[in-house]
């Protein structure tokens, strides 16, 4: 940024008329036409900067059509760096916060050049006192710069893998922390699109047979002054503050527009691949924080619409986010830009679908959580938003926020009481009977609404908490390094009962701990629903203890290539293909329990280590920690896109969640002969994986292992 004496005030000029629509910055080969939503403002002026930072024009935007300020500029091309100065009343207790002296950034911005630095002149009001009285200081030098974009790229034949939803496997990762490291992706493009895009990169997606990978956020976001007073990032960034914009550190193109081009050539290489690409997006709050953060742009371009008010207090936020405000969807110009820039994503950005962060946020269009909010209505009405893969994350902190289940048709959601419930299993927390309904796509959460069992996405682990391997080898979080006296990230993992925590060479530990990595995983991808792998699990990748490593842009977050679990890398490809091999593990519609026509056997089975079904009175009796499940291959009750029924092997999957080694019965009347065609007390490739068992034998099972056998 430059210096304070280079932002030297410039003669103000009068726009071109320009027009109201489309919001931002559009060049039409000529020339630029500028549109700002701003309300209640009383006056807008548009600032131009050249490459190095320093102001050369503002123009007043003298056109105001439905709210909107507007202003054609000629001659200005792509490149071209802009910020706005937005007047009115700053009156915090009426929910006016407008602030001239601040430069703000145009939130429909298609790039953004330049970093934000913190300093006292970002806040709005005078520093050290309450915010009633408003800030003289300009902060020009201070807040990085909207950048016109040409839109134009070669797309070429791309074409979106539109993987059907039961055949879906998403994979969760972030940009940076991918590649970082990776030996075979050339230094200037690791942590970059570019480095994602490249052929290491993709030849690792595709080995392990994943369809779509979500991406963590990359719109433009803004580190915390919190964190940058520690000497930390917000390294997830879960605080955007452009949606229209992909965040510029992640480029390897420079941020002159260059990221925007990087950004869809990475798109177009993961589709050539066969991959989806999903975003996921922040609407439910800004990186703006609460009435004592910095004043960027939505604050001070119109702070009454874009933000929901206490409604009695309106100098103080209503936060359901646990950042300090929340976006306001109640408000149509606030609800316009949410759809403005997921179809912006789609159709310019060829996305195709978004995981919601906070999503019951979304749904509040007053206070309670309302499944028939305006924002369901118009996604689900839109011709090109109700085509993409819709996600929510279904909670948000609020009273009556947990929404699990409760989403609508067209939508999936992270399954939390999928993770917990599995979880609980394998550490000996919970019984059998919430586990069955996991296994089977959670029908007690989706049917009853006519969803299919993807709309559950099966996950144990996420960016959000431990990794795999810390998830079974810590008891506590280690947090130190966040800077918060440990205080930050859940406890959730205190009955794991670790007898040693951390890195370990005792042989009987690792054995065990190598067991519950392979339950976890194989239980996600046998179970009916869409399994979600998070990024480096397969690797083994451990964040050293730190489940909440949000602020931690180095090695703790970084996937170590050069010390891969290499076993465990097989079995996931393992898993990932028998998933992708065996329909039954794939329905589209849920179990009836009732007999296959013409196979005398039930469409599922459940039974016991003695080869008996599970009775009525027996699925929840304390203890109990062995089950297994029957998936009838005979016939299932789907149909492919021609409507063909779709046939494949059956499979018996048994697990023990016990401390003792036991022999399981295998059951007559499924079958004559089954093959062992996974076990998790085995490393991949034994030979042993290969044994046959008859009906009415007896299976060796190793205490807190998974067994899959398959009779074709």
């Amino acid at each position: 940024m430059p210096t304070r004496a280079a932002q030297k005030e410039t003669a103000k000029l009068a726009a071109w008329p320009g027009i109201d629509y489309p919001l931002g910055a559009t060049w039409d080969g000529e020339g630029t036409n500028f549109s700002l939503f701003a309300e209640s403002a009383e006056s807008a002026d548009l600032v131009l900067f050249d490459e190095h930072g320093c102001q050369t024009a503002t123009y007043e935007l003298t056109e105001r059509t439905d709210l909107v300020w507007h202003g054609y500029v000629d001659k200005v091309a792509p490149g071209q760096r802009y910020g706005y100065r937005v007047h009115g009343r700053y009156a915090p207790d009426e929910g006016l916060r407008f602030n001239s002296n601040k430069l703000l950034l145009d939130p429909y911005a298609r790039a953004v050049d330049g970093r934000f630095s913190w300093g006292p002149d970002l806040l709005g009001y005078i520093p050290g006192k309450p915010d009633i009285a408003p800030n003289p200081q300009d902060s020009s030098r201070s807040v990085p710069r909207a950048v016109v974009v040409d839109p134009a790229f070669p797309w070429g034949d791309d074409r979106r893998p539109n993987h059907a939803w039961a055949d879906t496997v998403i994979y969760e990762t972030h940009v940076k922390g991918f590649t970082m490291l990776h030996p075979h992706v050339p230094e200037d493009l690791r942590g970059t699109y570019a480095g994602l895009a490249h052929p290491a990169a993709v030849e690792h997606l595709q080995g392990l047979g994943v369809t779509a990978v979500e991406l963590m956020p990359v719109h433009h976001f803004i580190d915390g002054g919190h964190l940058v007073e520690r000497g930390l990032v917000n390294y997830w960034g879960y605080d955007s503050v452009a949606y229209f914009a992909p965040e510029a550190r992640y480029s390897s193109s420079g941020s002159g527009g260059g990221q925007v081009r990087e950004f869809k050539a990475m798109v177009r290489a993961l589709h050539a691949a066969g991959l989806e690409v999903i975003l996921d997006v922040v609407y439910n709050h800004t990186g703006e924080g609460n009435h004592l953060g910095p004043t960027i742009n939505f604050r001070g371009i119109d702070n009454s619409a874009y933000y929901r008010l206490v409604q009695d207090d309106r100098r103080h936020y209503f936060d359901v986010t646990g950042t300090g405000n929340t976006l306001n969807v109640g408000n149509p110009h606030s609800l316009q830009m949410i759809m403005d820039s997921l179809r912006f994503w789609v159709t310019e950005m060829h996305v195709d679908g978004f995981r919601f962060d906070l999503a019951s946020a979304l749904a509040r269009q007053f206070y309670e959580v309302d499944r028939l909010s305006a924002f369901f209505d118009i996604i689900h009405q839109d011709p090109v938003l109700s085509q993409a893969k819709l996600v929510a994350e279904p909670w948000d902190l609020g009273e009556g926020g947990y929404q699990v289940g409760n989403f609508p048709v067209r939508w999936a959601e992270w399954n939390g009481r999928y993770r917990d419930t599995v979880r609980d299993y394998w550490r000996g927390a919970t019984d059998i009977g919430d586990l069955a309904y996991r296994l089977t796509g959670s029908s007690d959460l989706y049917q009853d609404d006519g969803r299919w069992p993807w709309a559950s996405i099966n996950f144990v682990t996420a960016h959000d908490g431990f990794t795999l391997h810390d998830l079974v080898s810590y008891n506590d979080k280690d947090n130190q390094a966040n800077g918060e006296d440990n205080r930050d990230g859940s406890d959730d993992n205190r009955s794991w009962n670790c007898s040693v925590e951390g890195e370990t060479d005792d042989p009987e530990v690792l054995a065990l701990r190598r067991r519950q990595a392979r339950n976890l995983l194989a239980t996600v991808f046998l179970s009916q629903g869409c399994p979600m792998l998070l990024g480096g699990d397969e690797l083994g990748r451990t964040q050293r203890g730190n489940n909440n490593a949000y602020c931690q842009d180095n090695q703790i977050s970084w996937f170590d290539w050069s010390h891969v679990d290499e076993d465990l890398l097989e079995f996931t490809r393992r898993l990932i293909k028998l998933r992708a091999e065996q329909p039954v593990l794939r329905r589209r519609r849920f179990f009836s329990g009732e007999e296959i026509r013409g196979s005398g056997r039930k469409d599922i089975g459940w039974i016991l280590p003695d080869g008996t079904e599970v009775g009525d009175t027996q699925w929840f009796v304390a203890g109990q920690r062995s089950l297994g499940m029957i998936l009838n291959g005979d016939e299932i009750r789907d149909r492919d896109s021609r409507g063909e029924p779709i046939r494949g092997a059956s499979l018996m999957v048994l697990l023990n969640a016990g401390d003792a080694n036991l022999e399981w019965r295998i059951p007559t009347g499924w079958g004559d002969s089954w093959e062992v065609v996974l076990d998790t007390a085995l490393d991949p490739g034994v030979e042993a994986y290969r044994r046959v068992c008859a009906a009415g034998e007896s299976l060796a099972m190793t205490s807190r292992s998974l067994v899959v056998l398959l009779r074709p």
